[in-house]
């Protein structure tokens, strides 16, 4: 007996998972590293570099490559920085067949990060000197690299990609993903985005300068920056910088910072310190989301950035200015103007979420157009223009505000009076640094497994196996199927806390739609009844045509992207339904219903027109270049343009949309068919090209066309010279009324205008929205401009050429 023991004692001490040790630079493969061996790290052959599980928490641990030669630890990448792993049992493999795994603690050893890698031959994991982690066989094949992955930090001689974009780190403290990316949009450029919880927005370069204007090309499609050990940082999109010590081979390291900066660190051999020696935004207020809404930041050279809440806003978390200001006030009923005042705020600027932008002669114009509009106005930003005129902009957000003394135009905040008498002048609330509150503790508990010795174990063993046998068939069968449960449950759950929607039963949404008897509309992706639910709010509810009968893992993972969408011109999506066949969405009921309902009546005049062609424009704009996901709709008409109560449009139905992840540069392989409506689809789909957001810009110039003439996309009618019916493209129509136009006598603007206007239009807004139209519906994809540039011209054509 105790021969036994002493065999089974020496035999369990000697498993494989437990006694492998990592060679210097090397994993081989069958070997592991522990979370709970601190020496279990790869070292580069220069002493440079260390991967290994790094501490990001309580008891919260990442698989980290760092640089080692600073005072402090520097991450320089990090596997699981949103999903850290228990300090206990949890471990890095490198299976038998070449997949290299991360997983977490417990029996089930759930896996949290994998290469998906697999090779029949021999391959290992080597940390090389310029801190690349390569998975390799010996003949040199790379199966994978981290260089091609990428967290928020790129080192010399890696490549910025399409499909390696940076994401800042939440905090100092924190490196779960932050709100910044700097990625290759669709347009071929490098830029900076801020993805707040609600809002979105590219702050670099500035979006209301076209990109040749600021020396950057969008014609090269190769969407690649590189940074060598000198400094020198050049882009595919002719962007590049030299840092101030250039010339010095240093190491370095480029980083999108948790505030929303892109600074170029070199390392200091004789401090031991990393200095920067380049950084893209001299003014750090000028991030986007950094004070969150209804504030105010500030910067000086001694003090550093501080954050200041606006007049009648108190701070929500002390902790996170980034969640921004709250009213200290209660908000009276909007239809009584008499009740609210404005306060001035010298200095201020508030960048985008403007509502509407016209043009005043005064102040009190402004102020009473935002008084006008109740809840949708929160303040308003007043500017001298070029016209010697006024720039009246409607603030639906207060956000993005900073101190900008040379800014030449003005802010007013919109308060109730009863608030306005308490405030007092001149503004002095105590700032907070923003860059000392956004510390987050991340927290992961493990529950520690009774522990015995094996003694104990084989003692225990000797005198009961038949009764332990029958003991863990049991708990083995309990355990596994209440985490299966609740697996299952956490994730509908957290698709709910992600995206805000309910799940309901196919039951639930029957009796709401009184068993599916009030169809209000049908399309190629479903069909839509009218329902009431049981919190009395009115919905569409669309019943959708699986044809890929997809399971219910991917329908989930599909809603979740599209749970990220928030935008005042898209549908709201309240919840859905799954269960066997049944695939339904349930979306906010839009009173007015489509566009194409309306089209043919007198609902819609001059101003509903050109609003409508504008909040459409913004939409496909979010759609396609302010949200982390590139969204294609794909099937842009008529009918898929929903007007609320006030005629405001909202972009619906993505039934026939691809969601294409930006670093996906394969962004045509998921096209096997044509999609869209015959009369708004582009060329690209006819003529098998690759496509882009164009197609989108091309379906929305038809739609602009038809809003304009009343006139279907699908032929126009004219009489011929023998009085038979002569039917043309309407873009051919409108081209030959404009290239004619000085032939004639009448104008061109009453002879394509439709009639259910009765001549009551702006006929240089008219004239504009043709204009950009045509250039929307051009054959050539690269001639049209893009959502945001068509956004731009609606709004500010005197900065945009027409020729």
């Amino acid at each position: 007996m105790h021969i036994l023991i002493v065999f089974l004692l020496s035999f369990a001490l000697c498993i494989p998972s437990s006694c492998s040790s990592a060679a210097t630079d090397t994993l081989l493969q069958g070997s592991s590293l522990s979370v709970e061996k601190p020496n279990d790290t790869l070292v580069s052959a220069n002493g440079v570099f260390s991967a290994g599980f790094f501490k990001v928490g309580d008891n919260a641990f990442c698989f980290s490559i760092w640089f080692t030669k600073s005072k402090q630890p520097t991450l320089v990448w990090i596997a699981n920085r949103d999903q850290p792993v228990n300090g206990k049992a949890s471990r890095l493999t490198l299976s038998n067949n070449g997949n290299l795994i991360l997983s977490d603690a417990g029996a089930s050893a759930t896996t949290i990060w994998t290469t998906t890698t697999s090779s029949s031959s021999e391959v290992h994991l080597k940390l090389r000197d310029n801190g690349n982690l390569v998975l390799r066989t010996p003949q040199g094949t790379v199966l994978w690299q981290s260089f091609d992955s990428p967290t928020d930090t790129l080192l010399p001689g890696q490549p910025l990609t399409e499909k390696a974009s940076l994401i800042s780190s939440r905090s100092t403290t924190n490196f779960s993903s932050g709100f910044y990316k700097l990625y290759f949009d669709n347009d071929n450029v490098l830029r900076l985005l801020f993805k707040g919880p609600n809002v979105s927005s590219v702050y670099w370069p500035a979006t209301w300068i076209l990109p040749v204007d600021q020396g950057r090309s969008t014609y090269n499609i190769t969407k690649i920056a590189l940074l060598d050990p000198f400094g020198h940082f050049t882009s595919s999109d002719t962007f590049q910088f030299y840092p101030s010590d250039y010339g010095v081979k240093r190491y370095r390291r480029f980083k999108v910072d948790s505030d929303g900066n892109l600074r170029l660190y070199s390392f200091n051999e004789e401090t031991s310190m990393w200095e920067v020696t380049w950084q893209v935004l001299a003014e750090p207020c000028t991030v986007h989301g950094l004070c969150g809404a209804n504030s105010m930041c500030t910067y000086d050279p001694f003090l550093g950035r501080t954050c200041y809440c606006l007049q009648g806003f108190k701070i929500k978390n002390p902790n996170d200015w980034t969640q921004g200001c709250e009213p200290e006030f209660t908000t009276p009923r909007c239809n009584n103007s008499a009740e609210f005042g404005f306060v001035h705020l010298p200095r201020m600027e508030l960048f985008g979420y403007d509502l509407e932008i016209i043009p005043v002669t005064n102040l009190t114009q402004c102020e009473n157009r935002c008084l006008e509009l109740c809840d949708d106005c929160k303040g308003v930003q007043f500017k001298f223009n070029e016209k010697s005129t006024y720039n009246c902009y409607i603030k639906t957000i207060l956000l993005n505000g900073r101190d900008s003394p040379n800014f030449d135009g003005e802010a007013y905040l919109k308060l109730p009076k009863s608030t306005l008498l308490f405030l007092k002048v001149p503004l002095k609330h105590v700032p907070l640094k923003c860059s000392a509150n956004m510390s987050q503790s991340l927290d992961r508990t493990y529950q520690d497994p009774k522990k015995s010795t094996w003694l104990n174990f084989l003692l225990w063993f000797a005198c009961g196996i038949g009764a332990f046998e029958i003991t863990c068939i049991f708990f083995v069968w309990f355990f596994l199927f209440r985490s299966s449960k609740e697996n299952d449950q956490g994730e509908r759950q957290q698709l709910i806390s992600a995206t805000g929607f309910r799940r309901f039963t196919y039951s639930e949404l029957k009796k709401a739609t009184r068993g599916f008897s009030d169809e209000v509309g049908r399309g190629a992706g479903g069909i839509v009844y009218k329902g009431t639910l049981d919190n009395n709010r009115v919905a569409a509810i669309k019943c959708l045509i699986n044809e890929t009968n997809e399971g219910e893992a991917e329908f989930l993972a599909e809603l979740s992207t599209i749970g990220m969408l928030n935008h005042m011109n898209l549908i709201d999506m309240w919840g859905y339904c799954v269960e066997g066949k049944h695939r339904m969405l349930v979306y906010e009921y839009m009173e007015h219903g489509s566009l194409a309902e309306n089209l043919c009546s007198n609902s819609l005049d001059w101003n509903k027109r050109f609003n409508i062609a504008v909040g459409t424009a913004r939409g496909l704009a979010y759609l396609h270049e302010e949200c982390l996901e590139w969204v294609l709709h794909c099937d842009v008409k008529p009918q898929n343009i929903l007007l609320d109560s006030e005629f405001q449009p909202k972009v619906a139905d993505f039934g026939l949309s691809k969601l294409l992840n930006r670093d996906d540069q394969r962004a045509n392989s998921g096209f096997s068919r044509i999609r869209g409506t015959r009369g708004y689809m582009a060329p690209e789909w006819v003529y098998n090209l690759r496509i882009t957001s164009k197609v989108d810009v091309y379906s929305y110039g038809i739609v602009v066309l038809e809003m304009i003439t009343g006139k279907s996309p699908m032929g126009i009618h004219s009489q011929g010279n023998e009085g038979g019916i002569d039917q043309r493209r309407l873009v051919t129509w409108v081209k030959e009324k404009l290239n004619g136009a000085s032939e004639r006598e009448s104008s061109w603007i009453e002879e394509i205008a439709d009639g259910n206007m009765e001549g009551n239009y702006e006929a240089a807004k008219l004239e504009l929205l043709v204009k950009v139209a045509l250039r929307c519906v051009e054959d050539d994809m690269d001639a049209r401009p893009s959502m945001g540039q068509v956004v731009e011209m609606l709004q500010f054509p005197e900065y945009r050429s027409f020729q």
